[in-house]
């Protein structure tokens, strides 16, 4: 390997292991705010947080909203990854998708929340999911 193969080899070891871990922080750091939001609003401000999808009514609990959370991040990391190696824009694409799929899930809070303080502390989860993940891996690949 020539000194030239072995910088640029390295360089690009640097801007993927850079890249995971902006994306890694991202992950993480959605899920503390949505775990914040759910603090303000259950333990504190004691909104029950309750949703009710047809089949009987779920109490919101800290681990469902940090699991789901990561479980999201997780899911937009991977479609990101896909996108970036196979399509032209990618990036780009990806930030459609998924500001498309957060409109979306904004559905589910209005639709299922028991109460009005529940639907707007599960709406502001979710925007704050949204906030916090899809700049984060939106820029990911330029901070590599």
């Amino acid at each position: 390997m020539t000194a030239t193969t072995n910088a640029t080899a390295h360089t690009a070891a640097e801007c993927a292991r850079k890249r995971r871990r902006a994306r890694g922080l991202a992950v993480v750091a959605a899920a503390a705010a949505t775990f914040t939001v759910w603090t303000i609003a259950d333990p504190i401000a004691g909104v029950d947080l309750i949703v009710d999808q047809g089949s009987g009514a779920t109490t919101v609990t800290p681990v469902a909203v940090v699991l789901v959370t990561v479980l999201a991040g997780l899911a937009g990391w991977g479609l990101l990854a896909v996108l970036e190696r196979w399509t032209k824009g990618g990036t780009r694409t990806w930030t459609l998708i998924a500001s498309t799929v957060l409109a979306f899930s904004l559905l589910g809070p209005i639709g299922s929340g028991v109460g009005a303080g529940a639907k707007l502390a599960l709406l502001a989860m979710h925007l704050a999911t949204g906030a916090v993940l899809i700049p984060i891996m939106a820029r990911s690949n330029r901070a590599a």
